[in-house]
């Protein structure tokens, strides 16, 4: 199965954080199940470095290619379609980032692992 990581999912997986579930990490841990990351989540990570509001004990330059390649995950690009699935979307959910991450969920017909319980109103799988 492929499955889009929320960018939280993406941080509190790499760092063994407790807040991830037991579902989201079982899931994420399935050899059997392709697993996204989204430049968008990569894009949010570097803006809060930059902000000072996300430390990750390393550059993000250095960080980030290293916890993709040694966890098997795969970068999920932004596409045309994303952008405009994002530009029809009401606005249950206001975050930016959120919303590209439920637009590429939506396109890709694949189910989204969050927390996030304000994605249940749109039609995506949320998987927590």
């Amino acid at each position: 199965m492929n499955l889009l990581l929320d960018t939280h999912t993406v941080l509190w997986f790499w760092w063994n954080d407790p807040k991830l579930s037991d579902v989201a990490k079982d899931t994420i841990t399935n050899p059997d199940n392709r697993k996204l990351v989204s430049t968008a989540s990569c894009w949010e990570i570097a803006i809060k470095v930059s902000l000072k509001k996300l430390d990750l004990g390393s550059s993000y330059g250095e960080f980030i290619p290293r916890q993709i390649a040694r966890n098997n995950f795969e970068m999920l690009t932004i596409s045309h379609d994303h952008l405009a699935m994002t530009a029809s979307l009401p606005f249950h959910h206001r975050d930016p980032f959120d919303r590209l991450l439920i637009a590429q969920a939506m396109c890709e017909d694949i189910p989204l692992i969050s927390t996030d319980q304000r994605l249940d109103a749109y039609p995506v799988e949320r998987i927590w």
